[in-house]
């Protein structure tokens, strides 16, 4: 008996398997689902639950950090983040963080990977860590204030980033 192993690349559904160009690749298993966005929610908060939760009051169970230049940070950060560029995480994260507590990270935005280096950089220092999606543009675009050398300010929300609701955008 003889076998043979096949060389071709697996087959790859083309135009004509598919009504539509969005279920050319078809949809993982539920299970699969389930796994992939179970895992998506331990990586990453959005930007309205991390500002209710430190609008509460109390203590959130987590610190926010901004991982942008001082510069940047100047310009405006989370009230109440903790400074700590990427680059400055090995040698800082130590004295300025607790490992007990998560860590919420961000940078600019979703243009940005920043937030996911700083987390990167965190994680592998053993912190517990989440990405804050949006960064700070969703943080500003959404309407929540931020805190400069000059005190705090709040822009009027974009309407069509911010939740068209007076609490939340009911997700």
């Amino acid at each position: 008996m003889t076998t043979s192993l096949s060389t071709s690349p697996p087959a790859v559904p083309g135009p004509s398997d598919s009504p539509s160009p969005v279920l050319r690749i078809p949809p993982a298993t539920p299970a699969e689902a389930v796994a992939y966005f179970g895992a998506s929610l331990a990586f990453h908060a959005d930007v309205s639950d991390v500002a209710a939760a430190l609008q509460a009051g109390g203590d959130p169970g987590f610190v926010v950090l901004d991982s942008r230049s001082t510069a940047s940070w100047d310009q405006g950060h989370v009230p109440g983040a903790v400074h700590l560029p990427t680059a400055l995480i090995a040698g800082q994260a130590e004295r300025l963080l607790d490992q007990a507590v998560p860590v919420i990270t961000y940078c600019w935005g979703p243009g940005c990977n920043g937030a996911t280096r700083a987390a990167l950089a965190l994680a592998g220092l053993g912190y517990r860590v989440k990405e804050m999606l949006g960064g700070i543009e969703y943080w500003i675009r959404e309407g929540f204030e931020v805190e400069t050398r000059h005190g705090r300010e709040r822009r009027t929300a974009d309407p069509l980033t911010a939740p068209a609701g007076p609490a939340d955008c009911g997700c």
